[in-house]
């Protein structure tokens, strides 16, 4: 049964939300009858097996796509339309290549008329902000992949967004780059204070990011539990070795267990 989490200030609110593609009876069911709220400024990870409907439930809040029953409201607004105060980073970096990491993160800027030039000096702060001020004039295959996920995190942030989705954002890199590219999230959320929604497929990602952790089951996606993570911040590298992410972990895996998504064999 489905539960609702509500968070010091709504940001997001999700009613009574399902998703299905094709038609009824025929189609396939990605989320059903999903009740979530998330605060305003608060780091919420969603957790689940592959096809539970988590990457789904993002496009459902950028409004990229529409639930089949239900509603959403994103800072107290339902329209159709995607909120005008959003950043998305996807699993992959979605850099142009013909332009400079610099004009890859000023590309909003000439998307919705906005003075490129007003916001340049912005665009280099984040550059600075995630290491990457010494390549804002090389082109994304000068790169390397966490390199260029950091750019593509700095575009995201670009415009100051209250609310930034991340779809699996770190899953195309390898561990050691996954570790301090957590680490500098985590540095650019308490910094900038968005409300974040985090999709992930990691366990550990999850409880060293989140305030709280979304776990979701197997298809057709729903709340399974919701847990706060009280591991104080900053959490840096240290983190995986406080009690409370060893807990909170084998719990998300015992859930898991025992719904046949991990096996111990």
């Amino acid at each position: 049964m489905s539960q609702t989490a509500v968070g010091p200030l709504s940001g997001i609110r999700i009613a009574g939300v399902t998703k299905r593609f094709g038609p009824v009876g025929a189609g396939v069911t990605a989320l059903e009858q999903v009740d979530l709220d998330i605060g305003d400024g608060e780091f919420v990870a969603v957790v689940g097996p592959s096809g539970c409907g988590k990457s789904t439930l993002m496009r459902l809040i950028s409004r990229l796509a529409e639930p089949s029953t239900g509603s959403i409201s994103v800072f107290g607004e339902t329209s159709n339309l995607p909120p005008p105060d959003m950043g998305i980073v996807f699993q992959g970096h979605v850099l142009l290549p013909w332009r400079s990491i610099l004009d890859n993160v000023l590309f909003p800027a000439d998307i919705t008329g906005r003075d490129r030039n007003a916001l340049k000096p912005h665009a280099l702060e984040l550059l600075e902000s995630v290491g990457l001020k010494d390549f804002a004039q090389n082109f994304p295959h000068e790169l390397s992949g966490g390199m260029k996920q950091r750019a593509s995190i700095a575009r995201a942030l670009l415009m100051r967004p209250k609310l930034l989705l991340m779809d699996e954002p770190f899953g195309a890199l390898d561990a050691l780059t996954r570790e301090q590219m957590r680490v500098d999230l985590e540095a650019l959320w308490l910094e900038h204070k968005m409300t974040v929604v985090f999709i992930t497929h990691s366990i550990d990602e999850a409880v060293l990011l989140a305030d709280r952790v979304i776990v979701m089951t197997p298809r057709p996606g729903r709340v399974e539990t919701i847990l706060d993570i009280g591991i104080p911040r900053t959490r840096g590298l240290h983190a995986r070795r406080h009690p409370e992410f060893l807990r909170r972990s084998e719990e998300i895996t015992d859930i898991f267990l025992s719904r046949g998504v991990l096996q111990r064999h």
